[in-house]
């Protein structure tokens, strides 16, 4: 089933379930207000949701309405948690190569992960407010899953069946300041503002085959301006599954329902693929030109992230934004 929320009801929006082709919906507050709600009592809620998607699906549910995703909040609009990880190593080689530094060899065995801004998220149209172009600002296209409780210490196998949504994420970095927070090494802060997340997560069953080994192996779509930017395969180059994401972050502590863990930006050996973040592509740059050429977004940018499957459908709805100055 795939599962959003409306801009309506407070600052956690109203949970609707929505149609496998993005185009139809119904409100699921009847069965819980809320994602999170959903979420909380997920082994109740989780099969009366999916009995409602059946009906959305085949035409029969009481109350159905077109989607209009301006009026989408972010799935989850806010969430208890949000750990980001660099699961892609190629991405982190060659920014390493490109300042002369090795990859050290824990990075090979243990995930890198920091805890991420998670007290509000954008929605799938919402610009990316920020203060100055001289931030540097640019965006990660990026897998996120989303768990119930996880208890403390689970292992990997364990858990892989507390995931329970996949969708897409637009992590939005200021490069420009994070050089200056990690040297204070208390890593990111302002350096990361809020992301918006795709307009619906789905449960890994409507992912089919494309979901193995807790990862999805899709590609992952990026344009800039209207043009192509990049397809770099999610399933390929992930050093870490999503199952071993989660084992991480649960190691010294459970997880709340509604935790949210991103894969980093998605990134392959072949460059050919093109890139997920301007970061990326400004390091390939350098170790081939010895210089980046490709500049951080400006006001007024437009971006777009999305996902389809072997027939050319968006699965979780396409992430589309502008950049905007903060209006004082």
């Amino acid at each position: 089933m795939k599962l959003g929320s409306l801009k309506e009801g407070g600052r956690d929006g109203t949970l609707i379930v929505v149609s496998r082709d993005l185009s139809r919906a119904v409100r699921a507050d009847a069965i819980a207000p809320t994602l999170q709600a959903a979420l909380d009592d997920w082994s109740n809620a989780a099969p009366r949701l999916n009995a409602l998607s059946e009906e959305l699906n085949a035409g029969h549910a009481a109350g159905a309405f077109a989607l209009d995703v301006h009026a989408l909040a972010s799935p989850l609009p806010r969430a208890y948690e949000f750990v980001d990880g660099s699961a892609y190593l190629p991405h982190v080689e060659r920014v390493r190569k490109a300042r002369g530094a090795e990859v050290p060899a824990s990075f090979y065995t243990d995930p890198l992960m920091y805890q991420a801004t998670s007290a509000g998220f954008l929605g799938p149209r919402d610009p990316v407010v920020v203060p100055s172009e001289d931030y540097g600002i640019d965006l990660e296209a990026e897998v996120i899953v989303v768990t119930d409780d996880v208890p403390m210490a689970a292992t990997p196998t364990q858990a892989s069946g507390h995931i329970q949504l996949v969708g897409l994420v637009n992590d939005v970095s200021l490069r420009g300041l994070i050089p200056g927070e990690l040297a204070k090494g208390f890593g990111f802060l302002q350096s990361k503002p809020r992301s918006a997340l795709s307009p619906v997560l789905v449960t890994p069953d409507e992912l089919g085959d494309a979901w193995q080994g807790d990862k999805l192996h899709l590609p992952m779509r990026t344009w800039l301006n209207g043009a192509w930017f990049g397809e770099a395969e999610c399933g390929v180059d992930m050093q870490f599954s999503f199952a071993e994401l989660v084992a991480h972050v649960a190691k010294t502590r459970p997880l709340t329902a509604g935790t949210i863990v991103g894969s980093g930006t998605i990134a392959n050996q072949d460059t050919g693929k093109g890139a997920s973040c301007l970061a990326e592509q400004r390091t390939v740059e350098t170790l081939r030109d010895g210089k980046p050429s490709t500049p951080f977004l400006k006001f007024g940018d437009r971006l777009k992230i999305d996902v389809t499957d072997a027939a050319g459908a968006s699965i979780f709805g396409s992430i589309e934004q502008q950049v905007e100055p903060l209006k004082r």
